[in-house]
């Protein structure tokens, strides 16, 4: 099969471009719009967001999970890691790693190199210690806990709120008739 390099080119940056606009859409919205996301940036200076791509139900499909958190996760193949300053756009990138039998083609010299891919694969394979180590700036852990178990105590306050105080419907209301006095 013949490949017209010109053509293949421009799908391959094509590609590229539209990689990296859903992933930076997704930390965006992860970033602005999850619920936990925005709770931790209201009490930490960073935030870690943590993505990995799953196989939807019907097999074909890939979606991408984000999670917000306060502290650096194992690295694992087939994940991204971003650290994110609080309430702002300003974000870099941990890792970007790859599922396993992709990372051939993320080598020097493949047209679909990348030098941050595969160092990230470099880093996963002999320095993983390094890779998974914290940041100098991320709180201690035990903070970290502290403010995740006063998010959760704020859900279950407002959730509490909405019980007590959600209005009844008027098939709700017992007439004064039904009550035996």
């Amino acid at each position: 099969m013949r490949l017209n390099r010109l053509e293949t080119h421009d799908r391959l940056i094509h590609l590229h471009k539209d990689l990296g606009q859903t992933i930076a859409q997704g930390a965006e919205d992860c970033l602005k719009r999850n619920p936990d996301s925005i709770a931790l940036q209201e009490k930490s200076p960073y935030i870690y967001l943590f993505a990995h791509p799953r196989t939807a139900d019907d097999g074909v499909t890939k979606r991408m999970l984000w999670q917000p958190r306060l502290s650096k996760p194992k690295a694992e193949p087939n994940s991204y890691l971003f650290r994110a300053i609080s309430k702002t756009d300003i974000m870099e990138i941990c890792w970007m790693i790859p599922p396993k039998e992709m990372w051939a083609q993320y080598s020097k010299g493949n047209v679909t190199e990348s030098e941050f891919v595969f160092w990230s694969i470099q880093q996963y394979e002999f320095n993983r210690h390094e890779l998974e180590a914290p940041d100098p700036k991320d709180l201690p852990e035990h903070v970290c806990e502290h403010i995740w178990r006063g998010i959760i105590n704020e859900i279950r306050q407002e959730k509490l709120r909405n019980n007590l105080f959600m209005p009844m419907t008027s098939a709700e209301f017992l007439p004064f008739s039904a009550l035996k006095i």
